[in-house]
Parts: structure tokens; sequence; C-alpha cells
């Protein structure tokens, strides 16, 4: 068995299984456990943002985890044991929740610390899923395998938000946990079958991994050293900027389609379908084209990536302009173009991801680069909602008309793609460690893991 030989596609699905398990257990706490929060225990809606924010900010912690996954050379045990702690964090969340309606005080802190499981746990086994199809998958298949597992990671969302939300009514507390815990459980229980004797295994030397070990050093030191190679900052920078405009939509599109273009609440919200089918749509236009050209090399996904960019860009100045004609304007299509823009270029930007975090100077720290990309698209999604909603309150109170505020703000956002695009532009196309002819220290250490089968 060779490296070139790489995940096949029944293996890159099972990567996504994982995803899904993921997904499913996010979704109670981000979702439902906020909707319980709000409506059933009528707390201040910013008490469930706070400890979502609690949850992203602990998603700093990324790279570290994707270092240890480096120097232990494996990424099953981080999968599995992000995967406990984010399920354990998951019933906690709704202990503490329920705990808040009697004793506020430790119903907070049981909850502010299941929020806290619940970022370390998505920061260890979602970091070390990206590190596995980033290391065991071709080239030509990185484009595909990013589009099937962030698909896989939606359908455990919606999955789980149809399935739970039957079981919760009619609502109690006891049902909330009950329900949490079970999907708890069998999000552990798939992620242990799915990454079952997935990793290639085998045994390296003492004196190899001891090696393997000291080229890749401490954490700070390989952080330090990974910082300074050109390619890997700039794609740290674009990641945050790129992710920040796509994210800062996200809370101002429905406000500004009722108060603009006199939307119901029903239309405003079908506008989110409209996106989430394009960014479908997007998606998979990557995937195939990628496929088709089995020699895509990463050239290919940096012309996507920016291609991707430069179109939300026009989507959304397309967007601010629609304000000064409300009455024609095709609001709906024009989402959901900005929708087929935004997932093209996110799923290209994964693909990116996964060749770069092997292309670096720095010999096996795919998990660490992957993890210093995480952690910044974590942070730019953190604050990237929130900062949207604040640009409008602040332009209303400069700006009287508010169509005119709307558009002001998502030109900047427009603004935001085409600086993201520029920044990808000085991105040096690379190829992967499959696609090398001279085999890296990390590559024949993996050889041997593989022949050792």
């Amino acid at each position: 068995m060779t490296l070139a030989a790489g995940l096949s596609w029944i293996g890159i699905v099972r990567l996504g299984l994982v995803q899904t398990s993921l997904g499913a257990i996010i979704v109670l706490t981000t979702t439902v456990i906020n909707r319980v929060m709000v409506v059933e225990l009528a707390l201040p809606a910013m008490l469930p943002g706070i400890l979502v924010g609690v949850h992203h900010a602990v998603q700093m912690s990324r790279p570290r985890f994707g270092h240890g996954s480096d120097v232990g050379g494996r990424t099953t045990g981080w999968i599995i044991g992000g995967m406990i702690v984010l399920a354990l964090g998951g019933i906690a969340a709704a202990l503490g929740t329920v705990l808040v309606s009697t004793n506020m005080f430790w119903g907070l802190i049981v909850s502010t610390l299941a929020f806290v499981a619940i970022g370390l746990g998505a920061s260890a086994a979602g970091t070390s899923t990206l590190v596995t199809l980033a290391k065991h998958v071709a080239p030509h298949r990185k484009a595909a395998a990013a589009t099937i597992v962030w698909i896989m990671m939606i359908a455990g969302f919606a999955i789980t938000a149809g399935v739970a939300g039957s079981f919760l009514d009619p609502f109690t507390p006891l049902r909330l946990v009950m329900v949490t815990a079970s999907v708890s459980a069998i999000a552990v229980t798939l992620t242990l079958v799915s990454v079952f004797r997935l990793e290639p295994k085998g045994t390296l030397s003492a004196a190899n991994r001891e090696a393997l070990r000291a080229r890749r050093g401490s954490f700070s030191q390989a952080l330090r050293e990974v910082w300074q190679e050109p390619d890997a900052r700039r794609f740290t920078i674009f990641v945050f900027v790129s992710m920040l405009a796509y994210s800062a939509q996200d809370l101002i599109l429905e406000p500004y389609a009722g108060i603009v273009f006199s939307m119901t609440p029903g239309e405003s919200t079908s506008l989110s379908g409209l996106q989430h089918s394009g960014v479908l749509l997007g998606m998979i236009l990557v995937a195939a084209t990628t496929l088709i050209r089995k020699n895509a090399s990463s050239a290919v996904l940096r012309r996507w990536t920016i291609g991707g960019c430069l179109a939300s860009a026009l989507s959304l100045a397309a967007i601010a302009s629609g304000a000064a004609f409300p009455q024609t304007w095709p609001l709906g299509g024009n989402v959901f173009v900005l929708g087929v823009s935004n997932g093209a270029f996110a799923v290209a930007a994964i693909a990116s991801m996964m060749s770069l975090a092997s292309a670096g100077q720095k010999e096996g720290a795919e998990g660490l680069r992957m993890g210093l990309w995480g952690a910044s698209q974590a942070i730019a999604f953190a604050v990237g909602g929130f900062l949207g909603a604040l640009a409008i309150d602040v332009s209303r109170l400069f700006i009287a008309e508010p169509a005119v505020a709307y558009s002001f703000v998502f030109s900047l956002e427009a603004v935001m793609f085409v600086v993201a695009a520029g920044i990808g532009m000085r991105l040096r196309p690379t190829e992967s460690s499959y696609q090398r002819t001279a085999p890296s220290f990390g590559e024949i250490a993996m050889v041997e893991v593989l022949d050792a089968r």
C-alpha cells in the first residue's frame, strides 16, 4: 500500500459521518437549547448568545489540538476523545439549562462549563477530522471530499433539528435532558464505528517517533515556525477576512428584506432557504469540475476561491443597489446567486486548506496549520454576525434612511470580499505531498506505517 493511494470514497464518507455526528450535537446546543432558554424559560436572549460566544472563543484551542495530532502521528484518538468531550458538554448544557430555571447561579456555572467543553470537543474532533482528510485524500478528490463532509455536517444539523424537535413535544425539562443524552450517545457510537480501522495502523520504532517529535518541537516553537511561513500566514488572514464577510450578512439580510422590500416574515425566511440552496449548488459545481479534471491542482482551487470571493462581492454590491428599486429588484434571485458564490468560495477554500496543510516548509505540521486556520475561521464566525448587526445600528445613527444604511453595510461586506480576493491572489499555488517527487521525513514515516499493516 502506497501513500498515493489515499482514502477511498467510502473512507471519505465515513469521515463525513463524524461531521454529521458533530453537527447533531452542536445544533442541539446552539439552536434547541437557545430556544428553550429564551421561550420556555423566558431568559434574556443575550444569555444563550454569550454561551455560544464562549463555545466559539474556546475554539482558539484548535492549533494546540492540531499540534497534538502532529506529535502523536495519529488523529483517531483525538477524533474519538473530542467527540466524547463534545457529547458530555452537550448533556451538561441540557442539565445546566434545566438547573437555570431553579437556581440561576449554579445553572449558569454548569452551562458555562458545558459550552467550554463543547468548544474543546468540537475543536479536537473537527480539526482532527480535517487533518485526516488533508493527509490521506488524493489532490483531485479534495474539493469533492470537502463538499461531502460539509453537506453531511449540514445533514446532521437538519436531521437532528427535525427529529429531536418532534421528541421534545410536549416540552418538559426531563425530555430535554433525555433527547440530548440520546443524540449524544448516538453521535459517539456513530463516530466510533466510522473511525474503526479507518486510519492506517502500524508501529513506528521508538527512535523514529522520538526523531519525529524532536523535528516538530514544542507547540510554541512549532507555531512560530508555521507563522513564519508566508503562505500559512497569508492564508490565515485570508480565512479570517473572507469568513468575516461571509458571516456578517447572517443577521441583517432578513431585516433588510422586511424593512426595505416590505417582505412578510415568511417571505424573508424563504430567502434563507434560497441562499442555502445556492450554497449547496456552488459546492457541487466546484467538486464536480475538480473531479472531472483529475489533474486539477491547487492552482485550480485557488482560482475557484478567488473567483468565488469576487462573485460574492458582486452579489453583495447588487443587493446593496437593489435598495434603490425595492418594487422591481429580484432580491430572491440575487440572494440565490450570492449563495452559489459563497458555496463555491467556501468549499474551494476548505479544499485549499487541505492542500496547503501538507505543503508548508515545516514537515509534519498538517494539524497545526489546519488548527490555525480553523481557529481563524471560528473567530471570524464568532464576531461576524455581531459586527454586521452593529454596523447597521451605527449606520442608522448617521443615516436617516434605512435603505441607504443597509446598502452602505452590504457595500462594506462586498469590499471585504474584494480584500480577501486580493490576499488570495498573493498565495502561491503549491502541490500537496501526494505530488512532490522527493519524499519528506513525514512521508517516509507514513509509508512505514502503511506498509506495516
